[in-house]
């Protein structure tokens, strides 16, 4: 076995591995002998087949199984022991026709090499850091949710300004039958002039798709997906089964005490401090996603470098499920081109900052999310070895530790850029989030 490097771009090499027939054909035959020993060919018996039938109907096959096997084991040990920082993997040069009675066959392989480059965070460009904050509107609806919640209901006979409404929705013909509950906002105009004072027990028929305010509760109400809701046709039966009238309930202590630990809440503006406090905290994972969004888009702008670009595009045809001509390699390429770069990036600093994860850390990432999901559902953590029975079991779906190898990974990729991007704070209202961050 021989191998041969010959930097064919700047950022390309070919390598070369030339296989002798010792490399082989030893374990060649040895395959080929158990071969013979177990075929059942008619006419012959059992281990008495010519060794030359055998040789005629698997000996190429064979051989080309072994030299693949070969040719990967040496190549990658070749890799790691020039140290080769690769992109993407490499890639066979085909030739039209092997000759495998040849003493030495030749097999080129083409690399897509790293580039070298350097990752700055320091920089004047500053990437902004929103923190979203709960206005005086949404503290006051959360307020009304939370006394709505803990209300009462006092039941009504007809449909007014400001009820609940329970009907049951009915279509035969295209096999709708749902009953829910809601508040005439989540009807149309034209719907909710038909709702009021009718009473329960009466049934309106109304347009099915002049029924709903939008698509959403159609959807919702109906309890059907948006393609049953799109075909829509003809009259809804819709029959009143209950009207009610929601009593909110009283800012009071026995409220404050239902919503937190009892004594920990004990006025109206300390309740208004922590609903604008949750409501926060609920806006962060926004906030922390688009952060992350603009620091990788900063990076990539901000790190020049090359990539072999034509091997990459080829790369990329080589390894689609799908068979892709040239220039729809070319268009998957483009589409690539900035998460590759990311990536590279990413790995720069992973290594320089030291920020790589071992298996225990992944352990003590699984238990920690164990853990904050108890807690939602009000449970104790669980520790010692029962903890350490549900991260093994969870670990031990290769799928699901990958998923929190890689949520572990953004999480900590996410707290370094907190804590070294060049950021700047704005505080605004969720409204103004959205209308800034995503107006384009």
């Amino acid at each position: 076995m021989e191998i041969k490097r010959v930097d064919n771009g700047d950022l390309t090499a070919l390598v070369t591995l030339s296989l002798e027939q010792a490399d082989f054909a030893p374990k060649v035959e040895e395959i080929l002998s158990d071969y013979r020993k177990k075929a059942n060919i008619p006419g012959f018996r059992k281990g008495k087949v010519p060794m030359g039938m055998i040789r005629k109907q698997y000996q190429d096959a064979v051989t080309a199984d072994e030299v693949n096997k070969l040719l990967q084991q040496h190549l990658d040990t070749y890799l790691q022991e020039e140290k080769l920082d690769i992109l993407g993997q490499p890639l066979p040069v085909m030739k039209d026709q092997i000759d495998w009675k040849a003493s030495a066959i030749d097999f080129e392989f083409e690399l897509g090499l790293t580039p070298e480059f350097e990752v700055s965070l320091k920089s004047r460009k500053k990437v902004t850091r929103y923190k979203i904050t709960a206005d005086a509107k949404m503290v006051d609806e959360q307020l009304q949710y939370m006394q709505k919640q803990y209300g009462k209901l006092i039941a009504q006979d007809t449909v007014a300004e400001g009820v609940e409404v329970t009907a049951q929705f009915q279509d035969s013909t295209q096999e709708i039958e749902s009953l829910s509950t809601f508040e005439l906002d989540k009807l149309s105009k034209a719907a909710q002039k038909k709702f009021k004072g009718a009473k329960v027990g009466d049934t309106l028929s109304l347009d099915a798709t002049k029924t709903f305010a939008d698509a959403a509760a159609t959807q919702q109400l109906l309890k059907i997906n948006a393609e049953q809701a799109e075909a829509l046709t003809g009259d809804l039966s819709i029959e009143i089964k209950e009207v009610n009238l929601r009593e909110l309930a009283t800012l009071d202590q026995e409220l404050f005490d239902k919503l937190y630990a009892p004594g920990t809440v004990t006025t109206e503006a300390e309740l208004r401090q922590k609903v604008e406090e949750g409501l926060t905290k609920q806006f962060e994972p926004q906030a922390d996603q688009k952060f992350m969004n603009d620091v990788v888009e900063f990076l990539v702008d901000q790190t020049s470098f090359e990539l072999p670009n034509d091997f990459l595009t080829r790369w990329i045809q080589s390894t689609s499920k799908e068979p892709l001509t040239d220039e729809q390699a070319a268009e998957e390429y483009e589409k690539s081109e900035k998460g590759i770069r990311y990536q590279l990036i990413e790995g720069k600093l992973i290594k320089g900052h030291e920020l790589q994860a071992n298996f225990d850390d992944l352990k003590a990432f699984a238990g920690e999310l164990v853990g904050r999901q108890m807690a939602q559902y009000g449970q104790a953590a669980p520790e010692g070895e029962e903890l350490d029975g549900i991260v093994a079991r969870v670990l031990s779906n290769q799928e699901e530790a990958r998923r929190l190898s890689e949520q572990m990974m953004q999480e900590r990729m996410l707290n370094f850029y907190k804590e070294n991007a060049p950021a700047k704070e704005k505080e605004v209202s969720f409204e103004a989030f959205v209308k800034e961050a995503y107006k384009n």
